[in-house]
């Protein structure tokens, strides 16, 4: 397996860095001088010098749900994409379940979507009947509450040497400042669920002395994360798969299923999902989780399922999608006019988001989102399906 501290791995890096940067805060330094950069950052991974520079921090509105997101600088994205891309994403793969299926090279959430629909089918092949029930099972906090040892117990000996000591020393500034915890508060700060939006919100930089640090949580923003996350609850995946013996599961980063015709079987499951969640540190959002039968109208990843008698999947997309992207048009009408985004960008991503959804939409949903479109920027545009 090839290593971080190769120079080979550290430029595709670079590229995979600059196709994806979304912030430009070196670009005379780094982007042009990008060889004489590899070669220090090679020698700080070599003699394992390398230490994460501070980054950018901000607060992010995205499908009704906030985050707090941190950006790396380029020279440790270029250190994320060689530890992701070329040694975590080849070592943990091998040991996920095949419908795990977020941010991973050839999955997404189009590949979750296809593949909860195609058990909806095969249960109906099965058994004959709509009758069943549905298990949606979502994490609450999922990425604010992972734990560090936990991390380095179970993903670093997995990897060699070098990449086990460099995702140790990324994961530890990922460590919280709890300064102004009581000795009370601090002493169980990691049974305790931890929520990372409220603390931005009400820790003030006085208050972070560095005199306590909490172990847990990882940052949304940095690659790493992804992959920790994409990981971490795979001994729950096992747990469903092999130990209770379902068929039908599947996980999309925090949010997952299980399909099963007895109720109490998957009410069974579910207890134990509770016991591995508490194990890693996990907490169930319980006003999320939630089962359905296979007759009723259910949602999956922003999409509205049910499965009639004759077998037919029926889906349709949660209103509430439609709504935030049409909030979404005239939020960008707004920033075209303050110069803010061009109208190609907002072309494209209308483009893109009807012709992802449009199957789903009805005749009513279609005809008036096109009028807000031409009512905003007075273009009738065409997309492809």
């Amino acid at each position: 397996m090839e290593t971080v501290t190769d120079m080979n791995v550290l430029y595709d890096a670079f590229r995979a860095s600059m196709k994806s940067s979304a912030w430009k805060e070196e670009p005379q330094r780094f982007e042009t001088d990008f060889l004489s950069e590899l070669v220090a950052l090679h020698n700080e991974l070599s003699d394992r010098t390398y230490q994460t520079l501070p980054g950018t921090e901000f607060t992010q509105h995205e499908r009704g749900k906030i985050r707090h997101i941190h950006g790396n600088r380029m020279r440790d994205r270029v250190v994320r994409h060689a530890l992701c891309d070329k040694v975590l994403a080849p070592t943990l793969h091998p040991y996920m379940i095949y419908n795990n299926g977020a941010s991973q090279e050839g999955k997404g959430i189009d590949f979750s979507r296809a593949l909860f629909e195609r058990d909806l089918h095969n249960y109906w092949l099965e058994h004959r009947t709509n009758e069943g029930y549905v298990c949606f099972v979502d994490f609450s906090k999922f990425y604010d509450n992972i734990h560090h040892d936990k991390i380095k117990d179970t993903i670093c000996p997995m990897l060699d040497d070098q990449a086990a000591w460099l995702l140790s020393s990324i994961v530890d500034t990922f460590a919280i400042d709890v300064s102004y915890m009581t000795d009370e508060e601090y002493a169980t700060c990691l049974e305790d669920k931890f929520d990372s939006i409220r603390y931005y919100n009400t820790a003030t930089d006085k208050m972070k002395t560095g005199e306590k640090l909490m172990y847990k949580s990882v940052n949304i923003g940095d690659q790493t994360s992804q992959n920790i996350g994409i990981y971490f609850p795979s001994r729950i995946d096992n747990y469903v798969t092999i130990v209770r013996g379902f068929k039908r599961y599947g996980r999309y980063m925090d949010d997952m299923y299980m399909i099963h015709r007895d109720k109490e079987y998957i009410e069974e499951t579910l207890h134990g999902v509770y016991k591995e969640a508490a194990e890693l540190g996990l907490f169930i959002n319980e006003k999320k989780t939630r089962i359905c039968k296979l007759s009723d109208t259910f949602i999956y990843l922003q999409v509205k399922y049910f499965v009639t008698d004759t077998g037919k999947v029926v889906k349709r997309i949660n209103p509430k999608s439609v709504t935030r992207q049409r909030r979404k048009l005239k939020a960008y009408k707004r920033m075209l006019d303050k110069g803010i985004m061009t109208y190609d960008s907002i072309m494209q991503e209308y483009k893109s988001w009807m012709g992802r959804y449009t199957r789903i939409m009805s005749k009513a949903q279609i005809k008036n989102m096109k009028a807000l479109y031409n009512q905003l920027f007075k273009e009738d545009v065409r997309w492809k399906n």
